[in-house]
């Protein structure tokens, strides 16, 4: 248990308040364009596919950018990083607002947010590195708690674009929190002395070469990518499904992110409990049987209540896989944060892929739902067939942590 007091006695505040509020506001534009997709669909006259490509573009850039980021992390420093970050964020933020009038346009921008997507690379690091093992698990939790930022995107881009008749002030308006958000974090963050030992190219290959390491990957782009990706897409199927204006799609769609935001540290605490191991194959198992209820497309009321419940799963299993991670690679776990975190971005670009191609091909949702189903429940299947070494080799039975192993570490990639 943290003592509180204790807690507020050590580290630097302002690092830590500035690491969540980078988080914060980059996770917020990152997913920009899941909300406002609706209307820009209109205006450019895109099909499922297209428009379904404009959404998941800022998660690719995120995918890639973050180990770009994580690198300059170590060699730079998180405050310096951070701050190259949030003034490259207001690139395509401004061009959004005063020259984004083609597809070509839209392309950049969705890219170039990915930038923001790429925040926790050096929030994280900066918030982490000021405090000792006994802390790390609160540090992380509020400097994680940004991914919140997303709820701010579904509630306020529509309103704000419907309010001026224009999707464009949506981005000159994201210009201002972006801003204050450099100027706060350029005065109160800094960086720790006892910053970690950068990590070298040849540790990625290592770790690349284990098996494992690929399969939480893939549990990660499942879980991660599940949220992110639904987080960015829910406006468009909303709209589309159920014919709900922009503002109301995206309120539904901020319904079912909560489920995923706030359920996220309850993941690992249920773990460190029940075993990871159990956990994730509880989840998957849910995801599972609610993506396969989605795609009869029942009404809409009983279609939130499933996005929820798997919404809140997907944010679960991001605190499960995580609470196994630093037990695998205790020695490596700063390289697996780069590129663990990676294949998660990469799941949350497939996504929306996946929904809207086959939208697109098929006329129907519902191939779509149902394609995300099986993969949930092949994530089932393959823990079933690596439990029995996991459990022979590093692994307790059932997948439970010892006291005071690995609680405060599995935080490291809450992103």
């Amino acid at each position: 248990m943290v003592d509180r007091k204790s807690f507020l006695q050590v580290g630097h505040k302002g690092s830590l308040f500035s690491a969540f509020l980078y988080f914060d506001m980059s996770f917020m534009v990152w997913v920009l364009l899941g909300p406002l997709a609706v209307i820009l669909a209109n205006d450019f006259h895109l099909n499922a596919a297209e428009k379904a490509n404009l959404v998941a573009l800022p998660t690719l850039g995120g995918a890639v950018l973050r180990l770009v980021l994580g690198v300059l992390t170590d060699k730079i420093g998180p405050k310096r990083t951070g701050q190259i970050g949030l003034t490259l964020t207001l690139i395509p933020l401004f061009w959004g607002w005063q020259f984004a009038d083609t597809m070509g346009d839209m392309y950049f921008v969705a890219l170039m947010l990915g930038i923001a997507g790429a925040s926790f690379a050096a929030a994280l690091p900066l918030a982490s590195s000021w405090y000792p093992p006994q802390y790390q698990g609160l540090a992380m939790g509020i400097a994680g708690a940004g991914n919140s930022g997303t709820i701010f995107a579904t509630l306020f881009a529509n309103r704000i674009a419907q309010h001026f008749g224009t999707w464009h002030v949506v981005f000159g308006f994201a210009l201002i929190p972006i801003a204050i958000t450099l100027i706060l974090f350029s005065i109160l963050a800094k960086d720790s002395p006892n910053k970690p030992a950068p990590k070298k190219l040849a540790e990625y290959g290592r770790v690349l070469k284990q098996r494992d390491a690929w399969l939480f990957c893939i549990f990660y782009s499942v879980t991660f990518g599940g949220f992110v990706g639904m987080s960015t897409y829910l406006t468009i199927f909303f709209n589309t499904q159920y014919g709900l204006s922009p503002v109301r799609a995206a309120d539904f769609t901020t319904l079912c992110v909560i489920g995923g935001s706030f359920f996220r540290p309850v993941g690992g605490w249920l773990a460190d409990r029940l075993g990871g191991i159990r956990m994730l194959m509880v989840l998957y198992g849910v995801v599972g049987v609610m993506m396969a209820g989605i795609s009869t497309l029942p009404s809409l009321s009983v279609t939130t209540v499933l996005l929820f419940v798997a919404m809140m799963a997907l944010g679960m299993g991001n605190g499960s896989v995580f609470q196994l991670v630093p037990q695998r690679f205790r020695g490596e776990i700063g390289v697996m944060t780069g590129i663990v975190g990676a294949a998660g971005g990469l799941g949350g670009y497939f996504l929306p892929k996946i929904l809207g191609n086959l939208k697109l091909s098929t006329g129907s949702f519902t191939p779509g739902f149902l394609t995300l189903s099986v993969i949930a429940l092949l994530c089932i299947v393959i823990i079933a067939a690596v439990q029995g070494q996991w459990k022979r080799t590093w692994i307790g039975e059932g997948g439970k942590v010892s006291a005071g192993s690995t609680a405060s570490m599995d935080t490291t990639l809450q992103a």
